[in-house]
């Protein structure tokens, strides 16, 4: 089996499955994808087991394979090591940081401003924080921020609408930069995790809503007052 199939295979599910274009608990048939890219089941199956070892996708006995989907609680704890992985990226990129990475990443957010597309927005925002983190120069480290910021971002879309907005982020990007460039280890890190913990916030405020829609499903119905 030629190796270079399933991995095409691969990187087309996990494209469509981040962008949302095959949203979570979407049943993924071998069948099906083995007639769309034109091969046998054999490489098919090889790429559904990369996905599933990436925890896109979730097996089921007898079922098949679906597209996984998240809690919040599973979507805040990814969070959690989100947080804790890209301060420690960051931490240890500071001290390498040359005006070439500072001035790369002015490019990206000066592109973020003149865009007026959402999903491009994701994009710009996973590439300038990757290039404040890559002179850390640890790829396994930078291998596990991207896997797990792109795969928060599609079930924070279950939970949080795309649409909320770009200005206070684009703001808190360009003072973390600031802070970069200017060398202030303790300032930048600060506001990195402050700028991550408004995720966490949103999260918490849907939390609160789902509470209260969940209480009030549960009410009694107010029975008719009874006549004697």
């Amino acid at each position: 089996m030629p190796e270079a199939v399933s991995q095409r295979i691969f990187r087309s599910l996990k494209d469509d499955i981040l962008k949302g274009v095959l949203p979570p608990g979407l049943q993924i048939r071998q069948e099906a994808l083995a007639e769309q890219f034109g091969v046998s089941r054999v490489p098919v199956r090889e790429a559904l087991r990369q996905l599933e070892s990436e925890g896109l996708l979730t097996s089921e006995l007898h079922k098949g394979a679906f597209v996984s989907n998240r809690s919040l609680d599973e979507v805040e704890e990814m969070l959690d090591i989100r947080i804790a992985l890209e301060l420690r990226a960051l931490k240890l990129a500071l001290p390498h940081m040359t005006p070439d990475v500072v001035a790369a990443a002015k490019n990206i957010l000066r592109t973020y401003d003149r865009s007026g597309d959402p999903l491009e927005w994701r994009d710009l925002n996973v590439a300038f924080h990757m290039t404040l983190y890559k002179p850390c120069n640890r790829q396994r480290l930078l291998k596990m921020i991207e896997d797990v910021v792109l795969v928060n971002y599609r079930f924070l879309r279950t939970y949080i609408s795309i649409t909320v907005g770009r200005d206070e982020p684009q703001d808190e990007h360009h003072k973390i930069l600031d802070a970069c460039a200017a060398h202030n280890s303790e300032l930048a890190l600060q506001l990195l995790e402050t700028h991550m913990e408004h995720t966490r916030g949103a999260l918490q405020k849907k939390r609160a809503s789902q509470t209260a829609s969940d209480l009030s499903a549960r009410k009694p119905a107010t029975l008719p007052p009874t006549h004697r």
